[in-house]
């Protein structure tokens, strides 16, 4: 299962980037998703690349036929790699779900400029695209757990991300 979605930032990619290596921003934004057990591992920042190791307990609700192959709760370690360029910052991101035969991992692009929301106009900031894979590892249903998955919760984890990095920019 693979998705791509586009959020528009009212900051430059360096103000979010910022956000993104702020290890109380880490806490607040996964906290606030209902992730428990928050720990930023570390945050390795240079001026042309940032990299974010988080672990933390995350709940799912899981349906019916996804219960007799994965728990409901799974601890997760996320490694976020960016790298500046021309006019923003691209990275990579990969989850390790503890004991879940999950797959988790995709592409991130920040750059500058961008239309804003749609009939909006040109808005400063930056545009921020996150393309999501997810593999479950289970014979005959893996496929049917993965596309819930991007269906139910990779959607919403994404726009509460998004949500999240807002509000921590517009509160700070």
């Amino acid at each position: 299962m693979e998705l791509t979605r586009t959020h528009h930032f009212a900051a430059t990619s360096d103000a979010v980037i910022d956000v993104f290596a702020d290890e109380d921003a880490v806490r607040a934004r996964y906290e606030g998703m209902g992730h428990r057990d928050v720990e930023v591992l570390g945050v390795e920042r240079t001026d042309d690349g940032l990299t974010v190791r988080c672990r933390r307990v995350v709940d799912v609700d899981l349906p019916g036929f996804a219960r007799r192959v994965l728990q409901p709760t799974n601890t997760m370690t996320q490694t976020d790699t960016w790298t500046r360029g021309d006019g923003g910052w691209s990275g990579t991101f990969d989850v390790e779900v503890a004991g879940a035969p999950v797959e988790l991992s995709g592409e991130m692009a920040l750059a500058d400029g961008g239309s804003g929301d749609a009939g909006s106009g040109d808005a400063p900031g930056s545009d921020y695209t996150v393309t999501l894979r997810m593999n479950v590892k289970v014979p005959l249903v893996g496929g049917k757990i993965a596309d819930w998955a991007g269906k139910n919760d990779a959607l919403s984890t994404l726009e509460a991300e998004f949500a999240a990095t807002d509000a921590w920019l517009a509160a700070h």
